[in-house]
């Protein structure tokens, strides 16, 4: 039996002790309900509903901008107040790539950083710690980005590598996690299946991410969606080992394994040496829902902010907001000045 997974999480106190006013998984849950994707009928009609809610465009109607930024307030205008949390202690950078160093664009293939963003990126490892988490598959996010000096934790974190030359931070030149490993040739039969199941839906696209497949559908015409659930659905059924998940435009096709980006990032600064500081302070800036799972970590240590990068209001863990990959690199950018000033005091 293959769930349509939803993130089963409890309410965390804040930074202040408080419980938050919105638990993240509140407003999905009446529409994602753990829904069973082998029955078909109703059920996929709902899976439909859930990929048309989760829909930025529809998003935008659950609560006004105003009183999201009253709890999700702008990054940068937040700028003093977050180095002043920080203070003394060692920024870790955790970026997502596509929708935050990168614009989201019709062909997943293309979605390239710009130079300007690429040097910004470059400038900020040589200050912090700084790793890629991305859902791609390591070597095609490590392709578009083109730096040797950062972690890459690719698959939605399922596989993790350090720096080539060595980190300057930790000398570990063989750092590498692949928790699912033994799942390759199953990854590999059920992307062979989807590829020849949705031949015939237009602008479907399916993408091998090694450890995941993704089911991109932000160009299939709304009216297709159905066919496209109907056909994921006939190949997911004899995959009890693997699960559903979704994101921006696209289905996720991952391991039943407990591993995420969540954990990708606990993984990374265990290696970085800060497993149980209090001296470490990461930041981790993502778009998509997949990156929830790091916000909730960072929530639930009491440690570190997430920031959400998003135009429209959304449920979310994230402490902080921006609104586009151009603003992402303004807040990088800062940083890189900030560190630099204090390097040069």
């Amino acid at each position: 039996m293959v769930r349509f997974i939803e993130e089963n999480t409890k309410p965390v106190k804040n930074e202040t002790g408080d419980e938050p006013k919105t638990d993240v998984t509140t407003a999905k849950k009446k529409v994602l309900q753990d829904l069973i994707i082998n029955n078909g009928g109703g059920l996929i009609n709902s899976w439909v509903d859930s990929m048309r809610t989760c829909s930025p465009t529809h998003l935008k109607s659950l609560m006004k901008r105003s009183s999201w930024l009253t709890e999700h307030p702008s990054a940068l205008d937040m700028f003093e107040e977050i180095l002043h949390v920080s203070e003394g202690k060692q920024i870790v950078m955790f970026l997502d790539y596509d929708g935050t160093l990168s614009p989201i664009v019709d062909d997943p293939d293309r979605a390239f950083m710009s130079k300007k963003m690429r040097r910004t990126v470059r400038k900020l490892a040589n200050c912090f710690p700084t790793a890629i988490v991305s859902g791609r598959c390591r070597e095609k996010v490590y392709n578009f980005v083109k730096l040797t000096e950062l972690y890459y934790a690719g698959s939605h974190g399922m596989d993790i590598k350090g720096p080539e030359q060595g980190s300057k931070y930790k000398d570990d030149k063989t750092l590498i996690c692949q928790p699912a490993t033994e799942f390759l040739p199953m990854i590999d039969e059920v992307y062979q299946k989807l590829v020849e199941k949705t031949n015939l839906t237009p602008g479907a696209n399916i993408e091998n991410n090694k450890f995941c497949v993704s089911v991109h559908f932000r160009r299939v015409d709304e009216k297709n969606w159905s066919d496209l659930a109907n056909q994921v659905r006939s190949v997911m059924k004899d995959y009890p080992k693997l699960r559903l998940t979704q994101g921006r435009k696209v289905l996720e096709i991952r391991p039943i394994i407990k591993w995420d980006k969540g954990k990708a990032l606990e993984f990374l600064l265990e290696s970085l040496g800060y497993a149980n500081s209090t001296d470490v302070f990461p930041l981790y800036i993502g778009d998509d829902r997949t990156d929830e799972d790091a916000f909730k970590i960072l929530r639930e240590r009491r440690q570190g902010l997430g920031i959400l990068v998003s135009k429209f209001p959304k449920e979310t863990n994230a402490s902080y907001s921006l609104e586009e990959p151009d603003e992402v690199m303004d807040f990088l950018q800062r940083l890189v000045e900030w560190k630099q000033s204090r390097a040069g005091a």
